[in-house]
């Protein structure tokens, strides 16, 4: 193996610190953070494993939250991913690269209003919720966050036991409802206390609101899409009949969204 493109500008040589399986295919892995590098909770990296004399990159939302050491990353191993077939095969102590530059706009920063932020994910995609969850300033500025995370079974709704503490933390007086407001939707099996069907769906029918006792409009609620790109087109038009509309550089808008493959 050459040293060539392995020892460009264009990232830093990290190490793998941590790694937690949370399924066979779903995995969460820490790395070494460079000095310097700064991020903004919902934006992603990108990341480099070896392939011969080069290197593949593959981008990953940052779970983690800007005052932490290390940086943490959450994703699936795809079976004969040309990326996540080497992931698969690390262990801590080993090498990965690291982009110099962070990238993404899906950040609560964006939205200049509103009292209530709604964080509709699939899959992985909420990811970048994980680290905006985290990070202390979110919680000096909404009112109520909702976060909802959409699975085919229970076994992949990775992060539960943290969220979960995050819910009983915000919980209000006397057990009442909190500031933060966890729907853990799974779509091939009915299973426990979690809603069964499609984010889609149970927006449609206003199973969503209900579940989280707060209206979703255009005059209150902020909302972020990550995941299926499917999700998210639908999603966005069932938000244009609210009357919302996605936020761009000249119009604050009520939705952000951000593809997931």
């Amino acid at each position: 193996m050459t040293t060539g493109p392995l020892t460009s500008d264009k990232g830093t040589r990290e190490t793998i610190t941590q790694l937690h399986r949370w399924t066979d295919k779903l995995i969460t892995f820490r790395i070494t953070r460079p000095a310097n590098y700064e991020f903004t909770p919902g934006q992603y990296a990108r990341l480099g494993l070896p392939d011969g004399d080069s290197l593949i990159w593959r981008a990953y939302s940052i779970t983690s939250t800007p005052g932490e050491d290390t940086l943490e990353f959450y994703g699936i191993i795809v079976e004969g991913g040309q990326f996540t077939s080497r992931l698969d095969q690390l262990q801590a102590g080993d090498p990965i690269w690291l982009d110099r530059q962070v990238f993404g706009f899906m950040t609560e920063s964006r939205f200049s209003d509103g009292e209530d932020l709604w964080m509709l994910a699939t899959g992985t995609g909420v990811g970048p919720f994980i680290s905006i969850l985290r990070d202390k300033p979110l919680w000096q500025r909404w009112r109520n966050v909702v976060l909802v995370h959409c699975v085919r079974h229970p076994d992949e709704l990775a992060y539960a036991d943290e969220l979960a503490a995050m819910v009983r933390a915000e919980t209000g007086a006397a057990g009442g409802p909190g500031r933060l407001r966890v729907l853990q939707l799974v779509t091939r099996e009915a299973a426990g206390d979690y809603l069964h069907g499609r984010i889609t769906t149970l927006l449609q029918d206003g199973a969503l609101e209900k579940a989280a006792g707060l209206p979703l409009n255009a005059e209150r609620s902020r909302v972020m899409l990550c995941g299926n790109p499917a999700m998210i087109e639908e999603t966005r038009k069932l938000l244009h009949e609210r009357g919302m509309r996605p936020v761009r550089r000249m119009n604050p808008g009520q939705f952000v969204t951000e593809n997931y493959w």
